[in-house]
């Protein structure tokens, strides 16, 4: 039996492969997403925005099954009630801001549906406002919200410096924290069972389906976790080379119908 055959479910990441570079849904993502459906297969998607920041993809994409926030930190079905919310150990909370910012990293905190920074003009601020439709909260400082947070961003576009906090984020607080880029410039920060691979384990669990046959897709390094988890992964045509090697398949980019392109030739199989 061939991967495509085996495939009931797709997860798919959003910014970078469900959306062109300019945070748009196409024509054709939106036809191959509802033949999908039509197919009898479902189709979920995980992220590291915020649930408000996918309510936008329900409607056009019919969603039907629940959608993994802050990369399965938080769980809501398409009319946004929690299913399952994990966050970070309030002890690690202020340890974690200040290594971030010891690589000086702009720190956003995400702690049920409040989006909180220090700086409104700081990096990126205005693009992911626009890109999940609404603002942040600006405070002086993050005390007082320790508790519930669901994520932490780093953000800076020192590519170099985020990977380093990365790295340093992962060994000195590994046991208590999964932290992972989901841009170049976005550093993630959640409980350690907040990942996409964890996205695929829930989803096998809610659908009684085996974790080969789920396929997903994506194009950043915090995808890869997922991909170790599916019976069909695909990267993104514009991933980086250790995601390319770390999937199945490979599509061409998001700004070439990458996604479209792969349900079609990888899932559905159409043409052959």
């Amino acid at each position: 039996m061939s991967d495509a055959a085996r495939i009931r479910l797709l997860l798919s990441d959003v910014d970078g492969t469900l959306v062109t570079p300019t945070k748009e849904l196409t024509q054709r993502t939106v036809d191959a997403v509802h033949r999908l459906h039509d197919a009898g297969i479902h189709f979920a998607v995980t992220s590291g925005r915020p649930p408000r920041g996918m309510e936008m993809l329900v409607d056009p994409l019919a969603l039907r099954t629940p959608l993994s926030a802050f990369n399965g930190g938080l769980v809501v079905e398409p009319d946004m009630d929690v299913v399952e919310e994990l966050v970070l150990p309030e002890v690690v909370v202020p340890g974690t801001i200040a290594l971030l910012e010891s690589f000086d990293l702009s720190i956003w905190l995400y702690q049920g549906a409040g989006w909180f920074v220090r700086d409104l003009d700081g990096p990126h601020v205005a693009h992911e406002s626009n890109t999940v439709q609404f603002a942040p909260t600006v405070v002086d400082d993050f005390d007082g919200l320790t508790a519930g947070v669901a994520k932490l961003v780093g953000v800076s576009d020192d590519f170099p410096a985020v990977a380093a906090a990365e790295k340093a984020a992962q060994e000195q607080l590994g046991d208590h924290v999964a932290a992972s880029r989901s841009q170049n410039y976005y550093l993630d920060v959640t409980h350690p069972r907040a990942n996409k691979g964890g996205v695929v384990t829930y989803l096998s669990g809610r659908y009684g389906l085996a974790e080969d046959e789920i396929a997903t897709i994506g194009d950043m390094p915090n995808d890869v976790l997922m991909f170790s988890r599916s019976g069909l992964s695909i990267a993104m045509g514009q991933s980086r080379r250790e995601v390319h090697r770390a999937a199945r398949r490979v599509t061409t980019s998001n700004e070439d119908e990458g996604f479209a392109n792969a349900v079609e030739r990888f899932i559905l199989q159409e043409g052959r």
